[in-house]
């Protein structure tokens, strides 16, 4: 019987952006848009390649190529903690947020798929199953789009079994109550529906439109007001109808962040990012802090690169199946999977994550 490996130094590391017009210009309450970017590494050992990505600028790609991956280049492979600690400590000039953290989160994501690989394991089996599937709810309907496209998106989702649905709002509150009245009329009663406003709202525009909202049956509601404002979301979160959650969290960078917002007691719901807080590594800190606070976890977007960590954290809710995201992840991955009833499965026969990079069609959708 042969040995298992027990070591496997880092040869290369590579990155790349590719940066991807969207299918249409999309916007929030505080921010539009046209393209997104996707900051991809690939990191290689023992004869295997660990990917990992996160969404973020070109710059971020620019930090890994000059700096992280001689950190850990002819490093272990297998010691993911340690090579994250060390690109924690290696970057302290730099702060621990923002690139800093998006960066750090691509090579830890890559770090796990590549020691799952070389353990010829599915990496949700490497971090420990807790549950068979992810739960998603589909988001989109951004405040760009046409009453009849937001219409068509949500209740698209809803056919398709995905019992909850998010659209976006902020621009215009009294368009938001006609946009969450034609979306509620199109889906029904059953299906659960969310909002985020992307802090768009006051606080006292946000508890008036709170009022309105819980007679569509809303029952989230997300960064009312700018998620830095924490007395603010713990006064929405206390002043809210009692059917509708508060929900923040998805631009936390360290658990330093995810520590103040639950101490504030902010949030019915804390969102995280494994493409921004600082990777699985991170991700799985915050599940545990959850844990500790009896909060429930929602995953924030990239649905491909949560899939394993998610069925492997234990506070975890759901999470965000991002139209833009979705779409460029079903293009540049073999290996993407389809959800089942408002569920995602990962393929147990895979080893890693189970992605393929496409690299000929990235290069395609890139140019286009």
């Amino acid at each position: 019987m042969p040995k298992p490996m027990s070591s496997a130094p880092i040869d290369r590391v590579r990155v790349n952006a590719y940066t991807i017009p969207t299918s249409s210009p999309e916007s929030d309450g505080t921010l539009q848009w046209n393209k997104t970017t996707m900051v991809l590494v690939r990191i290689e050992a023992g004869g295997q390649t660990g990917l990992g990505y996160t969404y973020a600028d070109e710059a971020t790609a620019t930090l890994i190529h000059n700096k992280l991956a001689d950190v850990i280049t002819k490093k272990d492979a297998f010691n993911v903690g340690a090579l994250w600690a060390e690109m924690i400590h290696e970057t302290r000039n730099l702060g621990r947020t923002s690139i800093v953290a998006m960066a750090i989160s691509a090579v830890d994501n890559a770090l796990w798929d590549l020691k799952a690989r070389l353990l010829g394991l599915p990496l949700v089996k490497l971090l420990g199953m807790v549950r068979e599937g992810m739960p998603i709810y589909g988001s989109g309907g951004f405040t760009s789009y046409s009453m009849e496209h937001l219409e068509s998106q949500l209740k698209g989702w809803v056919e398709q079994g995905i019992p909850r649905v998010k659209m976006k709002i902020g621009r215009d509150p009294q368009a938001d109550l006609k946009r969450v009245h034609a979306v509620r009329r199109v889906i029904g009663r059953q299906p659960e529906l969310f909002v985020d406003a992307n802090g768009a709202y006051s606080r006292k525009q946000a508890l008036a439109q709170a009022q309105h909202f819980a007679a569509e049956g809303l029952s989230w509601f997300e960064e009312p007001v700018v998620h830095t404002d924490l007395p603010g979301l713990r006064l929405l979160r206390d002043r809210v109808p009692a059917t509708m959650e508060i929900a923040s969290g998805e631009y936390g960078y360290d658990l330093e962040y995810f520590q103040r917002v639950l101490d504030a007691g902010a949030v019915d719901v804390l969102q995280a990012d494994v493409t921004r807080c600082s990777g699985i590594t991170g991700f799985l800190q915050v599940a545990a802090l959850c844990q500790l606070y009896k909060i429930p976890l929602s995953a924030h977007c990239a649905p491909a690169q949560h899939l394993h960590v998610a069925c492997a954290a234990l506070p975890l809710r759901h999470a965000e199946y991002f139209y833009d995201h979705v779409r460029i992840e079903r293009m540049f991955f073999g290996g993407f999977i389809e959800p089942l009833n408002g569920v995602i499965h990962p393929d147990l026969s895979r080893p890693g994550n189970g992605l393929e990079f496409k690299e000929q069609d990235a290069e395609r959708a890139k140019a286009a």
